[in-house]
């Protein structure tokens, strides 16, 4: 780790534990609250150190497409919007109560990333986040991770069909599915023992 790094990290530290014991953060252990401008500011700098300086450079070896973009957008709607949303703002029950919250992905904070920066963050995560890290381990060349880059940078693009499609690829429970197939059977005038016996 760098030596610009360890010292972020140490007055970091050092103000966390003066703030705790000067009593101004009594419920720091909480995820309620929405971090502050200063902390958000703060958690963005030690991200851009923490990212290896290689990473920011490297190029997507991947060129957007109709058909590239729609694997990627399915394998979003699969893997990434419980939290992140469809849509990529983040607006979902997880999303809203991490701690941070997941980003709005079409935002600048996010869009302004480089393509190796996503890359990078998709692959390894995002310590003391939610944010997981994705891929098998030691494989530096992920297909589906630099498809996924290209979907993020679409996301500020997004079309009502394309958000429709998506729906189709959203993980669902076996609560869900019984009431899909309840309402789709209702639709569709119900099974024969669900209706109401003739009239004699």
């Amino acid at each position: 780790m760098s030596r610009v790094l360890w010292a972020a990290l140490t007055v970091v530290l050092l103000l966390g534990a003066g703030l705790w014991v000067s009593g101004l953060v009594p419920h720091c252990c909480g995820a309620r609250q929405a971090p502050s401008r200063a902390e958000a500011a703060l958690a963005r700098r030690l991200r851009t150190w923490s990212l290896p300086a290689d990473a920011r450079q490297r190029p997507n070896p991947f060129a957007s497409s109709t058909e590239v973009l729609q694997e990627s957008a399915r394998h979003f709607a699969d893997h990434c919007a419980s939290c992140h949303g469809n849509d990529g703002g983040g607006n979902t029950e997880m999303g809203r109560n991490l701690y941070p919250p997941a980003p709005d992905m079409r935002e600048a904070a996010t869009q302004q990333l480089s393509d190796g920066e996503l890359y990078y963050i998709i692959r390894n995560g995002i310590r003391w986040t939610g944010m997981p890290a994705w891929g098998e381990p030691g494989n530096d060349n992920d297909q589906d991770s630099w498809k996924l880059v290209l979907f993020i940078r679409h996301l500020p693009k997004l079309t009502a069909d394309e958000l429709r499609d998506m729906e189709r690829f959203n993980p669902k429970s076996d609560a869900d599915r019984k009431e899909e197939k309840e309402e789709e059977d209702f639709l569709k005038g119900g099974p024969a023992g669900d209706q109401a016996p003739k009239s004699r």
